[in-house]
């Protein structure tokens, strides 16, 4: 089940934009492992054909470990630059480095436009997709309150002492904050489906 989730929509993606696939074909048999903590753990092997399958291995194994917040999420939805820097990553470099390059030229938006506009077409996909980026602009403008919110509040209300009240309302406000992305996740996921299904 996992495997389908994860390597489809991004083989989809990969097959629609052959310039990365090549790109990619010179690292097959590389592996990359993405970490999202606390959500998700998997590593994937990159093929002969510059496109990626589910492996097993531990992300100890993997050539590459990506490590992202999921409160960054939305943002690299975006393509938002200073969003890619801050994935944490270890093992080979050059890999990652190409990895985050094809990540910040591929526009998903309008992949996700095209395919649709073949089942529902033009106007519907251009409006589907319009609400997309307005949802995913949403999540990242909240991100940037909570953080401007939390920075005032400790360099301007509490220097020293961190009160029980702030620490539940800043757990609460992570907690809102991971189920959005969770739920923008979801509908991501659903519509790059439909798309797929659509398409085949």
């Amino acid at each position: 089940m996992l495997k389908s989730v994860v390597t489809t929509p991004i083989n989809h993606v990969l097959r629609g934009e052959s310039w990365a696939c090549k790109r990619l074909q010179s690292f097959t048999g590389k592996t990359v492992c993405i970490r999202i903590l606390p959500l998700v753990n998997f590593s994937l092997l990159i093929d002969a054909e510059g496109e990626i399958q589910q492996v097993n291995s531990s992300d100890m194994g993997a050539d590459t470990t990506l490590s992202l917040s999921p409160l960054i999420l939305p943002r690299l939805l975006a393509r938002e630059s200073s969003a890619f820097e801050q994935i944490k990553i270890i093992g080979n470099q050059s890999l990652a480095d190409e990895l985050i390059a094809i990540g910040k030229q591929i526009n998903l938006s309008a992949i996700i436009e095209h395919d649709l506009s073949k089942a529902i077409g033009d106007i519907p996909a251009h409006r589907i997709t319009l609400a997309g980026e307005h949802l995913i602009q949403w999540q990242v403008e909240n991100v940037h309150r909570i953080t401007q919110t939390l920075a005032e509040y400790w360099t301007e209300e509490n220097r020293f002492l961190t009160k029980p009240a702030a620490v539940d309302q800043f757990s609460e406000e992570v907690k809102n904050l991971q189920h959005n992305t969770e739920q923008l996740e979801q509908r991501l996921h659903r519509l790059t489906q439909r798309s797929i299904l659509t398409s085949e």
